[in-house]
């Protein structure tokens, strides 16, 4: 183990024998087991356990009993915090996130030495750690006794997700598959081609950059009611605010990239006799990609933000900025909260999915290349 790994495993010990030694008469026979187990993996550092059974001190060892312990404890804790138990309960829901990041820690120590699973912990550690988040948000909402009109439960956002399936999917296609796309393909698209062009000349560079500076500016609050009285209450006047949110960035993205080649780069294009077009396509716009990719990716969540915002002022009864402004009236805060998770996991699915095509992309990028 190394010193942060003893620490996080005797901080949770000593965490588990305060929830015995206070709780011991009032603590459920899943509470027990849980502080048994945290108690166990505590004996590990003990130097006569290593030496009288190797054997079971190297399973105790591994960080899959680490894992073991973490889930076995916060399903005590949070069926515990069900029944109204407190008390000795959080010095164990403590417990458990401690021996989640100790488990975190040791399989990424294992993962810099095999390079074997990579993947899987680029995946699971940011699982992991929605994990726990997830679950201290169910453990305080419930156990300190928040209102559910100021912060619902987890599981009652998950319960609503699922009763209301219906709803989400057509709220989830008016404003992703319509709006969002639409307007995040028409924005992102014309600023390369543009940027290409001002690029070409330079009066369009000294005219289009401050006209596209000022236009950025502009506050999507003020902007959105003005695309809905040209464009109608339907999902071509939040393509339109998108087009305007994404224009920008991307325009000046593309052009940083495209004047990312080295002067060395070109010069060596220009011994061979090539024109603007064959430097364009075989040097300088595969230099500017990952500037391209950022642009892309910045723009995926702006394009969402945008069209949940301009919901807000005319649509057809439909839609999650609609339901969410809706929903906050009739104080349906689980609704509410649904509506939020499917954008959250909309952009992120997108944002990851843009993450791997530029990895493909740019593979000869410095920043993707191993040792």
């Amino acid at each position: 183990m190394t010193g942060l790994q003893k620490l996080l495993n005797t901080a949770a010990a000593l965490c588990g024998f305060y929830a015995l030694v206070t709780g011991i008469g009032a603590l459920s026979p899943a509470l027990l087991l849980a502080a048994g187990l945290v108690i166990a993996g505590g004996l590990r550092l003990s130097p006569v356990l290593a030496g009288a059974w190797p054997g079971a001190w190297s399973i105790l060892m591994r960080s899959q009993f680490d894992l073991l312990i973490s889930l076995v404890a916060a399903g005590a804790v949070l069926a515990a915090l069900q029944d109204g138990m407190a008390g000795a309960v959080w010095a164990l829901a403590i417990a458990a996130w401690l021996h989640g990041w100790l488990a975190v820690e040791k399989t990424i120590a294992d993962d810099a030495h095999s390079k074997g699973f990579n993947w899987v912990v680029s995946l699971g550690v940011p699982l992991f750690f929605g994990f726990w988040l997830l679950f201290f948000w169910e453990a305080l909402t419930i156990g300190l006794g928040i209102p559910t009109v100021l912060l619902p439960p987890p599981s009652m956002i998950g319960a609503r997700l699922v009763s209301s399936t219906a709803i989400l999917m057509a709220d989830f296609r008016q404003t992703f598959l319509k709006a969002v796309l639409a307007g995040y393909a028409i924005g992102c698209g014309s600023a390369v081609l543009v940027a290409i062009l001002v690029d070409r000349n330079d009066f369009l560079r000294r005219g289009l950059l401050p006209i596209g500076n000022f236009i950025s500016a502009l506050p999507i609050i003020g902007v959105a009611p003005i695309m809905v009285m040209w464009f109608g209450f339907d999902w071509q006047s939040k393509a339109a605010v998108i087009v305007i949110m994404t224009f920008f960035p991307m325009m000046v993205n593309t052009l940083s990239g495209l004047s990312a080649a080295s002067v060395m780069e070109r010069d060596l294009l220009n011994t061979y006799a090539a024109g603007y077009w064959q430097s364009l396509f075989k040097l300088r716009l595969p230099a500017a990609m990952p500037f391209i990719f950022n642009a892309l990716k910045i723009n995926s969540t702006l394009a969402l933000i945008g069209a949940i915002v301009a919901e807000f002022f005319g649509t057809p009864i439909v839609g999650i900025g609609f339901r969410i402004s809706t929903e906050v009236g009739r104080m349906n805060l689980d609704m509410v909260w649904a509506e939020i998770a499917v954008a959250a996991l909309a952009g992120s699915a997108s944002y990851g999915a843009l993450s791997l095509l530029e990895r493909r992309v740019t593979f000869w990028h410095p920043s993707y290349r191993t040792k």
